[in-house]
């Protein structure tokens, strides 16, 4: 499965996700890939895609999601319910805002998209 989590413009919070996700040991080896923008925002990092292979990436990944925003918000880094960005999920037609769910609630999810079979985004 391949979801995308957006910048909405905070270019920073997703660029700190990423290098979370790379120093997780239960995200470290998870197919992650820069979107850059095109026209005038062009460079700009604009989403992280993620691919989840299987149900332990998708529990691995929310786990690490939720300390990321956690430890964002207790440094002052975003609004008190996290980070700025990095809070949209993207999976095929479905954007949710992500940056207010507990790990179990943001697996659930990601496991109820996953079998849903969203259309092009699918592994």
């Amino acid at each position: 499965m391949r979801i995308r989590i957006l910048a909405d413009g905070d270019e920073e919070s997703l660029a700190d996700l990423q290098s979370w996700l790379s120093t997780d040991p239960g995200t470290s080896r998870l197919g992650v890939a820069t979107v850059a923008g095109h026209g005038p925002t062009m460079g700009a990092l604009e989403a992280l895609d993620i691919v989840l292979g299987h149900a332990v990436d998708i529990g691995n990944f929310a786990l690490a999601y939720v300390s990321w925003r956690s430890v964002r918000r207790d440094e002052g880094a975003g609004p008190a319910d996290g980070a700025a960005g990095g809070r949209k999920l993207v999976h095929g037609d479905s954007t949710v805002d992500i940056g207010h769910l507990s790990s179990e609630e943001l697996a659930d999810l990601l496991r109820r998209l996953n079998s849903s079979g969203a259309t092009g985004t699918d592994e």
